[in-house]
């Protein structure tokens, strides 16, 4: 079994037009949408859902009444002013840092699990989608991202796929970094702009520190022909193989605002486009 994570070093590149894409040409794959944060992919695979749990993530401290004797430890302990003049805590103030936990001479606060969020394993008509959501202003999305994961590879394992393909999210975080590890290929989504480069050089570097095997796809590249020629001396240079180069097409913007994925709703060059960067990801991980 192989795995796939479509990454990108900033937001709205298209690594989620091009992971949807990757779904709709792929014949055995499970999908998985790890950017639990903002999680877009089910907008165009339109899941069914099968089976969903709860994401216990962080933990909130409560206090038993019947055991405080209003000392005022824990009010005094408390950096995120979560504890009120009348000892109730505040959930939405708490960080479940448990300081209060530790200094209550009384044993009166208890450490309690949060729930941040939800994942689910849903059916698609290309095949099993594991996604989540996480809590408003909740923490803890790389573990969430890993629940995710998790899920994804056990439904390939008893269905015997032969791929995991992963849409992660944006930046060089906690959540990226588990999206990426262990995987076979990440492939980097960046376009031809100033920070587009920036972001995709950042990204790269975390990827080659865990030792991945790296390609670069240049989204939009027409719109700045210079830009995108720095993109390919920099791959050039650095030995990074370049999967393709996919042209700026407003049939992409319609598609996405009909909620159809793009090699499905048009034929043509960027479609075919899509395809060959398909081919060329796919080819490389046998």
């Amino acid at each position: 079994m192989k795995q796939i994570a479509i990454v990108s070093g900033k937001g709205g590149t298209g690594k989620t037009m091009l992971t949807a894409s990757f779904a709709a040409l792929s014949k055995n794959a499970v999908f998985a949408d790890c950017d639990v944060d903002a999680a877009d992919l089910h907008i165009l695979l339109e899941p069914k859902i099968v089976e969903r749990g709860e994401f216990k993530g962080n933990k909130v401290a409560l206090i038993n009444k019947e055991k405080c004797i209003s000392c005022g430890a824990c009010i005094s302990v408390c950096r995120f002013d979560a504890i009120s003049e009348d000892f109730v805590i505040d959930p939405l103030s708490c960080e479940g840092c448990g300081v209060c936990y530790h200094i209550c001479a009384q044993n009166a606060i208890v450490m309690e699990d949060k729930i941040s969020g939800e994942w689910f394993v849903s059916e698609t008509k290309y095949g099993p989608f594991v996604h989540a959501k996480l809590g408003v202003a909740e923490e803890n999305s790389g573990k969430l991202v890993s629940v995710v994961r998790q899920n994804a590879k056990l439904i390939a394992e008893k269905e015997n796929r032969d791929l995991i393909i992963i849409d992660g999210p944006p930046g060089i975080g906690c959540p990226v970094i588990s999206s990426i590890t262990g995987t076979d290929i990440v492939l980097v989504v960046t376009e031809p702009t100033l920070s587009g480069i920036h972001d995709m050089q950042r990204v790269i570097e975390l990827a080659q520190h865990f030792k991945l095997k790296v390609f670069v796809v240049i989204n939009k590249y027409d719109l700045n022909t210079g830009m995108t020629f720095e993109i390919e001396n920099y791959c050039q240079k650095n030995k990074i193989p370049l999967a393709g180069k996919i042209v700026y097409d407003s049939i992409v913007t319609e598609a996405i605002a009909n909620k159809k994925i793009v090699v499905e709703y048009t034929d043509t060059e960027v479609a075919q486009q899509i395809e060959n960067v398909w081919r060329t990801i796919y080819n490389a991980l046998r």
